[in-house]
C-alpha cells in the first residue's frame, strides 16, 4: 500500500497505543513521514512504546478524547489523523454504557471538530462490524460514532472525513485469541461462549491496510469495508490446538456474554444497495440529502428482500488448513509454536 502521499507529513493517532497505533509505526517509520503522534492516556504503554522504537520520529501526548483541549494540542500542527481511540469491549460497555457514548461518540465529536478548526487536511475514522445491526451499548456508541462521521463531512469542505468499519482483528488487545492461546499453553478449559459463532478474521496488516485505501482513495462521508474470511470459533479452537499440539485439552461451554451475536455483519442491506465494490473492498459514500426532502421522489428502486448484508455467516469461509494458515502469520502465534513459550502481544 503506498506510503507516497504521507511523505513530511505529521500524522496524528488517536489511541496511539493500542494494537492499531503499533501496527501503523511499524508500517510507516521507514517510510518518509516527518511525524508520527502518539495520543492515548495510557502513560504506561506510551513508555514501553518510546522504548521499544527509540526513534525521534515519535512524539508522544498524554490526553483523552473526551477533552477537546487535550485533543486541540496534538492535533494543531497535524496534516492527518487517523482516529482509533475507543471503548472497544463488548461486556464493559454494555455495563457502563455512558462511559462508552463519552469516548466513542462525544470523543469522536472532539476529534473532529478539533480536525477542522486545525486545518488537517484528512481524518480517516475507524469503527467496528458491531455498529452494523447493533444490539449492544459498544456497538450503538460505533452506529452513532459513524453518523458524527457523516455529519461533520457534511458541514466542512477543506477537511476529507471518511470512515472504515472492520471486524475481529487477531490477536489484537483483549481479543479471544491470545485468551485461548495462554489457555491451552497452560493447560487450561477453553472458555467457550458459542462453538458456532462466526467472527470475521483480520489481521493488523489488514487494517492498516485499509484505513491506509481510505485515505487514498476516500471522499467525505464514504465508509469503506475490506473483504475478510470468517470462521467459526469451533475452527478456530481446532485449528490452534492442532497447531500447539493441546488436542486433549477439554472445552468448557460458558454461554453468551453480554451483547454478544451468533455472527456479525460488516454491510446491512440498506448498505449493500448503494455499495460499490472495488474488489478487496467496499465503498459505501454517504447519503448527502439535506432535511428538504420535498425535494425528493421517495421510491424503491430495489427490493430489498433480494438482497443479502455482508456477514461473517456468508463471507468465505475458513477451514481449519485456511485458520492455521492465517494464525501463522501472526508473530507472537509462531514464537508460540515453535518455542511453546507464551509471550503477550506487545500490541
Amino acid at each position: 500500500m503506498s506510503m507516497k502521499n504521507f511523505k513530511n507529513s505529521v500524522l496524528t493517532i488517536t489511541g496511539g497505543s493500542g494494537s492499531f497505533g503499533n501496527a501503523v509505526l511499524e508500517r510507516f517509520l521507514d517510510s518518509d513521514i516527518k511525524e508520527i503522534r502518539i495520543f492515548s492516556r495510557d502513560e504506561k504503554k506510551q513508555d514501553d512504546m518510546r522504548k521499544l522504537y527509540s526513534n525521534n520520529k515519535i512524539k508522544f501526548y498524554i490526553g483523552d478524547v473526551r477533552d477537546y483541549n487535550s485533543v486541540l494540542n496534538v492535533i494543531r500542527g497535524s496534516d492527518y489523523v487517523f482516529h482509533s481511540a475507543a471503548l472497544k469491549q463488548v461486556p464493559s460497555c454494555e455495563f457502563f454504557p455512558m462511559e462508552a457514548v463519552k469516548t466513542n461518540v462525544y470523543g469522536t465529536e472532539n476529534v473532529l471538530e478539533a480536525s477542522i478548526n486545525a486545518n488537517v487536511k484528512k481524518v480517516v475514522c475507524l469503527s467496528t462490524d458491531k455498529a452494523v445491526y447493533p444490539i449492544n451499548a459498544m456497538g450503538i456508541s460505533k452506529a452513532m460514532m459513524e453518523k458524527v462521521v457523516i455529519a461533520k463531512s457534511r458541514a466542512t469542505d477543506s477537511t476529507m472525513i471518511c470512515g472504515t468499519r472492520y471486524g475481529n482483528v487477531m490477536a489484537s488487545r483483549g481479543s479471544v485469541i491470545p485468551l485461548f492461546a495462554n489457555q491451552l499453553i497452560s493447560k487450561k478449559p477453553l472458555t467457550i461462549t458459542n462453538p458456532d459463532m462466526t467472527r470475521f478474521m483480520m489481521t493488523l496488516t489488514d487494517a492498516v491496510d485499509l484505513v491506509v485505501y481510505a485515505f487514498n482513495n476516500g471522499n467525505s462521508g464514504d465508509i469503506f469495508v475490506q473483504k475478510a474470511p470468517a470462521t467459526t470459533i469451533k475452527i478456530l479452537i481446532s485449528a490452534m490446538k492442532d497447531l500447539l499440539d493441546c488436542c486433549a485439552i477439554e472445552d468448557k461451554i460458558i454461554g453468551t456474554r453480554h451483547g454478544e451475536k451468533l455472527y456479525e455483519a460488516l454491510l446491512s442491506k440498506e448498505e449493500m444497495m448503494v455499495a460499490e465494490d472495488l474488489g478487496d473492498y467496499y465503498r459505501v459514500p454517504p447519503d448527502m440529502r439535506d432535511l428538504n426532502y420535498s425535494k425528493f421522489i421517495e421510491k424503491g428502486e430495489i427490493n430489498l428482500s433480494n438482497i443479502e448484508e455482508y456477514t461473517s455467516h456468508n463471507t468465505e469461509r475458513l477451514d481449519q488448513e485456511g485458520m492455521k494458515k492465517l494464525l501463522l502469520k501472526l508473530e507472537f502465534f509462531r514464537t508460540l509454536v515453535e518455542t511453546g513459550k507464551y509471550v503477550e502481544p506487545l500490541k
